[in-house]
């Protein structure tokens, strides 16, 4: 908007000097002018063109010799209101999980019994050493700020984890600790995507990836996951990517389906994105939660480190999902994007906190791995359950959903989902949230006491 400074005797002709033009561009100026007072309000001639993008404002001074008088400012304006959300929001949405979650507590508000299946929360406590990491921290003043890509002794640890369990060869200064994996993925699609770039993302994904990507005014194209495993991965990247394609979003293990990439298919995910010169973002947050095969970091391959951005969370693997403690490994120029989204955002994770992280990285792996079994025991006992019921489900590799095929109670999952909180009240997320690939299933979390998945199975035997 641009802002005249102009003396009350000139206002008339300057308004009379554009009131013409403005009526040749289809806007009349519906008020008469005054020399202390202007009214002048823009309006539409019928049939004409919608010139309500067009500006104008006036500052009305008096001429200094009027000391006696008082300054009058007056703005005279022709914009609609600012009072708008920025553009680049109006593509990014709220989650239907969230939605979901607030129908379950509405529910249980009323005293009705709802079986939850439907978040994806640890179903244990964090662990003792990582709780009393923090108390001490507290104790011992750990509380002034660090520095915001996260303290030397974080950033160490977690750089030697990732060189000896993921076999990325990364170093401290490739490490930057961010507030959960939810950070890391979003600085990682800012650094890599500019309006109009598209991302290649496997089907059915993590529902929050289109708003990260949208957030950059980018564009998702999804790539069914089972079509790949079928035909090939190169061959159907190929058939997806354009001269637009800029990245990859590589989940492994996925959430919701539990598919865990094999070695072959990350390497075939890998010569596609060096054949195209693409950047890959890899989402690594259930890397401890695998059932069947092993968990491959695509960085970890050759001429994959320089051109990935891998993204971690402690969520997961150390029950730590209201901490918001995660992180991301990434070179040049991938660090700087990293750093600049991370210090404009939030500045840094809260200190405390991070001491609790280092103490996290000190977690024996066997103690992971018996984590691990306690999961694998809710998942087939689930599994059996359902598969009982004639809901037939495949088992997840990883991570911690069943994603059962319901189409016999119905092909739309979201009524599917509602048929079965109204009829046995078990709450789950409709599988089309997570992509045109997930209609007709529902997306069951196992991460839950075995009193509960018990109960919901025994509810859908009487109910459905």
């Amino acid at each position: 908007m641009s802002i005249l400074t102009l003396r009350a005797p000139d206002l008339k002709l300057f308004l009379k000097g554009i009131s013409s033009t403005l009526h040749n561009l289809g806007v009349l100026c519906a008020s008469a002018v005054k020399e202390d007072e202007n009214a002048c309000k823009p309006q539409r001639r019928r049939g004409r063109r919608d010139y309500a993008e067009l500006r104008l404002a006036a500052i009305i001074r008096r001429s200094p010799r009027t000391k006696a008088r008082k300054e009058t400012i007056q703005t005279v304006t022709t914009s609609p209101t600012v009072l708008r959300l920025a553009t680049r929001l109006e593509q990014v949405g709220f989650s239907d999980i969230v939605k979901l979650r607030n129908r379950v507590m509405e529910l249980r508000s009323q005293g009705a019994t709802v079986y939850q299946f439907e978040g994806g929360e640890p179903f244990m406590p964090t662990p003792a050493p990582i709780k009393a990491a923090m108390k001490r921290a507290l104790d011992e003043d750990q509380t002034r700020y660090a520095p915001s890509s996260g303290i030397p002794e974080l950033r160490e640890a977690i750089a030697e984890k990732l060189r000896t369990r993921n076999r990325i060869p990364a170093q401290s200064n490739d490490v930057i600790v961010v507030n959960g994996g939810m950070q890391a993925l979003f600085g990682a699609f800012q650094s890599i995507v500019n309006p109009g770039d598209e991302v290649l993302l496997f089907s059915p994904y993590w529902t929050p990836i289109k708003d990260l990507v949208a957030h950059c005014q980018g564009h998702t194209v999804f790539v069914p996951t089972s079509e790949a495993r079928e035909l090939g991965f190169q061959q159907t990247l190929a058939r997806y990517a354009t001269d637009r394609t800029r990245a990859i979003y590589y989940n492994t293990p996925q959430n919701p389906s539990g598919v865990v990439f094999t070695h072959e298919e990350a390497k075939a995910v890998a010569e596609f994105a060096q054949d195209r010169d693409l950047v890959v973002v890899a989402d690594e947050a259930y890397e401890d939660l695998v059932y069947d095969g092993e968990h491959c970091s695509i960085a970890s391959l050759d001429g994959m480190f320089d051109r990935t951005i891998t993204c971690f969370t402690f969520s997961k693997s150390y029950a730590m999902t209201g901490w918001r403690l995660g992180y991301a490994v990434a070179t040049e120029p991938w660090m700087t994007g990293l750093k600049k989204a991370t210090l404009y955002s939030s500045n840094g994770v809260s200190t405390p906190t991070q001491w609790a992280g280092v103490a996290a990285m000190q977690i024996e792996t066997a103690t992971l791995a018996e984590i691990a079994e306690q999961y694998r025991r809710r998942r087939d006992l689930l599994l059996s359950g359902l598969n009982e019921i004639g809901l037939h489900c495949a088992a997840p590799a990883g991570a911690f959903y069943a994603f059962p095929d319901v189409s016999r109670i119905s092909k739309d999952s979201r009524e599917a989902a509602e048929v079965l909180l109204n009829r046995a009240q078990v709450a789950t997320v409709p599988g089309i949230v997570f992509g045109a690939e997930g209609e007709s299933h529902l997306r069951f979390s196992f991460s839950t006491s075995i009193e509960t998945i018990e109960a919901g199975l025994d509810s859908l035997r009487r109910n459905l």
